[in-house]
């Protein structure tokens, strides 16, 4: 009777039925998770722990399907080039070993490897993307237009993404952790003060403005205006509120100030239509 081992984890490498191909250079195998090292050019720096736990779950009951790549680095070591988010997961999950695509040392150009196989498997933010496009460009001494046509982009959406490295490091930081899409962001951009972008990004934040109103207040942005930007800008409880009262009321109801203090400006049109109105209340 033969033994069957444990296929725990080993997903695609035991479908595959194989450890070596007829590149001598590349092959599947089943490695200790602890002979591997994380890669330094890996662009994925925040990864959600809910969603590393989520992934966690779904490996230890249906084991990896698509393997990590590694490259060799002596008989016993390997670093990551890519999947270092199943590398986490299958960590918190327990396995001690992990199907990996592995490159022996020799392999030329392993920096654009890792940084292009991340950015078109990963899901990426970003910033993250941005970076690892400065990087290549930075190390492989490549321009846009070369590194474009190597990650199947354009060279207007390579220079969009570069140009969120010039925004301020908390707006950066909100990007990364995703507070804020690429699309808010690009808005950001437009404006040449970085104080002025901290303010825009914090009233994004704070009013959960959608891109579109974030483009449409950037775009009607002038020194005027500054000042009073976040006076005349109502938050979506504000907007509800508003909302609630027209429909009591059977009229328009707008409001100013905030949720602190202000005031509730009700309309009328006729003698008719105030007695209407003090009837709701009760006044009269």
């Amino acid at each position: 009777m033969v033994n069957k081992r444990n296929t725990l984890g080993r997903g695609l490498g035991s479908l595959l039925n194989v450890s070596e191909n007829k590149d001598e250079n590349k092959f599947f195998d089943e490695i200790d998770i602890n002979d591997i090292t994380i890669n330094k050019d890996q662009p994925r720096e925040y990864f959600n722990e809910e969603k590393l736990s989520e992934l966690s779950l779904s490996i230890k009951k249906h084991g990896i399907i698509q393997p990590v790549t590694v490259r060799k680095i002596n008989d016993n070591k390997y670093q990551l080039i890519s999947g270092e988010r199943r590398y986490r997961a299958s960590k918190l999950s327990g396995l001690t070993k992990i199907p990996a695509f592995i490159r022996n040392n020799n392999d030329d150009n392993l920096l654009e490897i890792a940084l292009i196989e991340n950015i078109q498997r990963e899901n990426l933010n970003s910033l993250e993307i941005a970076i690892s496009y400065k990087k290549l460009i930075d190390e492989l001494k490549i321009k846009q237009e070369e590194l474009g046509e190597r990650v199947g982009k354009n060279r207007t959406t390579i220079n969009n993404y570069l140009r969120l490295l010039k925004l301020p490091p908390s707006i950066q930081k909100g990007i990364k952790e995703s507070k804020i899409q690429m699309g808010h962001a690009r808005s950001l951009i437009a404006i040449e003060k970085s104080d002025v972008q901290l303010k825009i990004y914090h009233l994004i934040l704070k009013n959960k403005l959608s891109v579109r109103k974030t483009e449409e207040l950037v775009r009607n942005l002038n020194t005027k205006n500054l000042g009073n930007l976040k006076k005349n800008l109502k938050n979506n409880e504000i907007i509800k509120l508003e909302s609630k009262l027209s429909s009591f009321f059977g009229t328009k109801i707008t409001t100013k100030g905030d949720e602190k203090s202000g005031k509730i400006i009700v309309p009328y049109k006729s003698t008719n239509d105030l007695n209407r109105i003090l009837e709701l209340l009760d006044i009269i």
